[in-house]
């Protein structure tokens, strides 16, 4: 079956109330924080394959997003970079619909169009966006989750979980017209962001995908046995520390980071402005940020 640019399989199934869950790599998908988060609510719940882009090259560069060979058995397998959708069906609660999303490089509106198509023919009451990005945070905190979502329910539920709602400016994917579209569909919104040490830069951040995945378990009930997850991210940042406390230029900027994280986990979450730096601190952010955004 197509829907838009998509093939499915047929017949579809049926699908009880369902949520999908999209990562968007590799535009925030740092440290594979949002793809490790769904590939392990994947493997939780048995999802099994839906669909993908009918004609990946449509939308894709493939000098870009390179295919890949690989050998089993003796035979070579070619994958090709693409949008794959899995799905599982839960005994109770909503099932779910996982998006593995990579960004357009080409005819990005009618991706767009598609993906919308997509959630309208499945019948999704709720579209949440997992991702992370790179931020002057520090590994010696508990890391930052931003969220937003469009409904004042679930926007509650991030406020009972101290998620920040970071008013972010400046350059964004394509992809973010999906949340602004699909209210309009009659679809919830929802986006849970994580923040992580722009210091680290580690292949596959558990402590990223232990953070996301706490949140999604808390928002949707899920009672999930996260021990393994937490436990290799702070093997990982134990790791990080070592180095950190072996290069006194990293230990400071560490040090000036966690200052900077302090005075604004003080700040009134209904303030108007930005919690209060010090002049040292303010200086000291502003050269990270221009030296980090120039990478």
């Amino acid at each position: 079956m197509k829907v838009g640019a998509f093939v499915l399989e047929e017949p579809l199934p049926e699908l009880k109330d369902p949520h999908a869950l999209a990562t968007l790599s590799p535009w925030v998908d740092i440290g594979r924080a949002g793809s490790g988060a769904l590939s392990t609510l994947e493997t939780i719940y048995g999802a099994q394959p839906l669909g993908k882009l009918e004609v990946p090259g449509t939308f894709y560069d493939f000098t870009r997003y390179r295919p890949t060979v690989s050998r089993k058995g003796g035979d070579r397998e070619v994958k090709v970079p693409n949008t794959f959708v899995n799905i599982a069906h839960r005994e109770t609660g909503n099932d779910f619909i996982f998006l593995h999303c990579l960004e357009p490089h080409n005819l990005g509106e009618m991706y767009i169009e598609s993906v919308l198509g997509l959630l309208e023919k499945l019948g999704v009451k709720r579209y949440c966006l997992v991702g992370s990005m790179y931020d002057s945070v520090p590994h010696t905190k508990p890391l930052l989750v931003s969220g937003t979502a469009s409904e004042g329910d679930v926007a509650g539920e991030l406020t009972k979980l101290n998620l920040s709602s970071r008013a972010y400016e400046g350059p964004t994917t394509i992809n973010i017209l999906i949340s602004e579209w699909a209210p309009k569909l009659g679809i919830e919104t929802l986006g849970l962001i994580g923040h992580l040490p722009y210091y680290a830069q580690l292949e596959e951040d558990f402590s990223g995908q232990y953070c996301l995945l706490n949140i999604i378990d808390h928002v949707y009930g899920l009672s999930l046995d996260l021990a393994e997850t937490k436990a290799k991210g702070e093997a990982q940042y134990r790791k990080l520390g070592q180095a950190v406390e072996a290069d006194p230029q990293l230990r400071e900027m560490v040090r000036m980071l966690e200052m900077s994280y302090e005075a604004r986990s003080q700040e009134r979450p209904d303030a108007d402005k930005g919690a209060q730096l010090s002049p040292e601190i303010e200086k000291f952010l502003r050269d990270i940020n221009r030296d980090f955004g120039a990478h």
